[in-house]
């Protein structure tokens, strides 16, 4: 392990995740320039995986297929031999259980990041390899409400210890959000129209069979389109849904869409309706750093990121009714969605900057290795 003493020595770390996007790239390429000893081990198919190699890391491809994959461990284990590493930290729970059987037996601080509410548990054998293993230091939560969650897990005797919790926002950088805004015409909408925008996996969490209906609960002169981007575009049910509304014409399913922030930015307003289990979701962010103001769902994180009345709306998970309330608030009120839509930019350049991001990782690192 590193000389703590030594003025200039910085803790090594390893990094194990699978295809990092933006934020996870960025954070790595942060972390080096900041003089951190930074390793990554990741997916080589994965879209960032050149940047950072030109960004001057050491990278080594790792695709593991599961929690326990011999072959990926074997690999971790071969490149903790490269180097006194002082930290691993893994950004999935694969790379977790993994990284934590190739570390067995050393002292490297083991550092899991969690960016999801649910599926943990200590009547859960899966959780004990993973993120209740004792030799788990840190769980990096991407916001207050996971954090909270793993907080109250548990009963007398089995709880996480509150020192291993510590959230730290996933940072973004406006400078990202430059694409110019996608042509809404080639999914049917008119020219102009109000548009809302919604994008998700197709899984029933999410909420859409409630959007749907706030869509059509709203009052006849409110001309509003609907615009779902994503794999829910093979849900049958959910078209029959669209299909039975008063204006069926103004739902459209664009299917998946590499130019989803795109779509978002070319939107009045930006939703994401779900019932359950939601972190920071990276779509809410995008929109936000276009300068779309969100209405989204208490649930999960979402109320962290979208200040209720400031930079959008907020309201009660599968509650149609304030769903569809807060779409005609903002449809009538063009002052106002472009007031919100100037603070949604401004609070993720502020408040989930990537700078910050990198300074608060650094510190982790520094502390739980002794190097602060």
């Amino acid at each position: 392990m590193n000389d703590p003493a030594s003025a200039t020595a910085m803790p090594r770390v390893l990094c194990l995740t699978d295809a990092c996007d933006r934020p996870e790239s960025e954070l790595f390429i942060g972390l080096k320039r900041a003089g951190f000893a930074i390793d990554v081990m990741c997916n080589p198919k994965g879209k960032h995986y050149q940047r950072l190699q030109e960004a001057g890391l050491t990278v080594k491809p790792l695709a593991l297929s599961g929690r326990f994959d011999k072959p990926g461990t074997q690999a971790i284990e071969a490149q903790l031999a490269t180097a006194s590493y002082d930290v691993i930290h893994a950004f999935n729970p694969r790379a977790l259980a993994c990284g934590l059987r190739a570390t067995k037996g050393t002292d490297v601080k083991v550092v899991a990041y969690r960016g999801v509410i649910g599926n943990i548990s200590f009547f859960n054998p899966e959780s004990w390899i993973t993120f209740l293993h004792p030799r788990v230091s840190r769980i990096v939560c991407v916001a207050d409400a996971i954090k909270d969650y793993l907080a109250g897990l548990g009963g007398v005797g089995f709880k996480i210890p509150s020192e291993r919790l510590q959230r730290i926002y996933k940072g973004h950088d406006l400078s990202w959000y430059q694409d110019q805004a996608a042509d809404l015409s080639q999914f049917g909408v008119p020219e102009g129209a109000f548009t809302i925008c919604c994008t998700g996996r197709n899984v029933p969490r999410k909420g859409f069979d409630v959007l749907i209906d706030a869509v059509d609960q709203l009052p006849d002169d409110v001309d509003v389109h609907l615009v779902l981007v994503g794999d829910l575009s093979t849900n049958d049910e959910l078209r029959a849904q669209a299909n039975a509304v008063r204006h069926p014409e103004r739902i459209h399913f664009t299917g998946f869409r590499n130019d989803a922030p795109a779509i978002a930015a070319a939107s009045s307003v930006f939703t994401l309706p779900s019932t359950e289990r939601e972190g920071l979701p990276r779509a809410v962010i995008e929109a936000m750093a276009y300068g779309v103001p969100a209405v989204v769902t208490d649930v999960g994180g979402m109320p962290e990121l979208v200040k209720n009345g400031v930079t959008g709306i907020v309201v009660p998970p599968k509650d149609s009714k304030s769903l569809s309330k807060a779409f005609e608030t903002l449809y009538r009120d063009a002052a106002l969605r472009a007031k919100m839509g100037q603070a949604s930019q401004r609070r993720i350049d502020k408040d989930f900057n990537t700078l910050q991001t990198v300074r608060e990782t650094g510190d982790l690192y520094k502390r739980l290795t002794g190097f602060d």
